[in-house]
């Protein structure tokens, strides 16, 4: 059984931002850090992947959407981001077997949690919609092969972090390390034995003077105003899903 596990979601190719959260003394004593998906895919691919791998057996990887989507991408599929088709071009081919490989879910047993999955966004799909709002059919929709011993679910996707239950199952979206909606900074959850949504300033102005000035993809400045600065509020965001959550 964990005691202390970190979990960090789309992180989205952001090298500041993560480097901000595996700087936070939580994290660093944390028995496990646990990637659920969309690692990748943005500005810095290759400095972010390698970061993480180089921190061993204390990372835990889960893939998300975009993250399946480089792989694809470089296969001859191009994705609909022009972001995630300049960073799958960027990528060595160890990054593509370990990206190809990562696993739709992970389940772990965590103090005070009791056993817990963790998914990017749905149990049962790498890109289904589930808000904090989502009504209760649809979530039971999208736990219906779940088994009773899963106490919690955690995912992300959504960039916008939240807690909920479900039917005496407790949810709980991360939030996102590189490209949030809602507000600046770096959104990360603690689990055990309670949960604890996180955020972690940093400077972002000096951060996205780094990744426009280190990052080679074209539009990096843009992207880095629009997704480090958190132009899209959650209210935005959630107008935005609202439709893939079936409404």
């Amino acid at each position: 059984m964990l005691n202390r596990v970190a979990v960090l979601s789309d992180i989205h190719g952001v090298l500041p931002a993560l480097e901000a959260v595996l700087a936070e003394p939580d994290v660093a004593a944390a028995d496990l850090i646990v990637l659920t998906g969309d690692i990748a895919a943005g500005p810095q691919p290759v400095e972010v992947l390698d970061v993480l791998a180089g921190l061993g057996d204390r990372v835990c990887w889960v893939g998300g959407n975009a993250d399946r989507e480089l792989v694809e991408a470089r296969k001859g599929s191009p994705a609909s981001i022009e972001v995630s088709n300049w960073a799958a071009e960027q990528l060595r081919d160890d990054h593509l077997t370990r990206l190809a490989a990562l696993p739709l879910t992970v389940t772990l047993e965590i103090d005070g949690l009791g056993l817990v999955l963790f998914c990017h966004a749905t149990p049962r799909d790498d890109e289904e919609v589930v808000l904090v709002d989502t009504r209760m059919e649809r979530w039971a929709e999208a736990f219906a092969a779940l088994p009773d011993e899963v106490t919690t679910v955690v995912c992300g996707h959504t960039h916008m972090p939240f807690t909920r239950l479900v039917d005496r199952r407790l949810v709980v979206n991360a939030g996102s390390i590189g490209m949030p909606y809602g507000g600046a900074g770096a959104w990360w959850t603690l689990l055990g034995p309670g949960v604890q949504l996180r955020r972690t300033n940093f400077d972002v102005d000096l951060a996205c003077a780094r990744v426009t000035a280190d990052s080679t993809f074209p539009d990096a400045a843009a992207w880095v105003d629009e997704y480090l600065r958190s132009e899209h509020s959650d209210a935005e965001a959630l107008a935005v899903f609202a439709p893939r959550d079936g409404r």
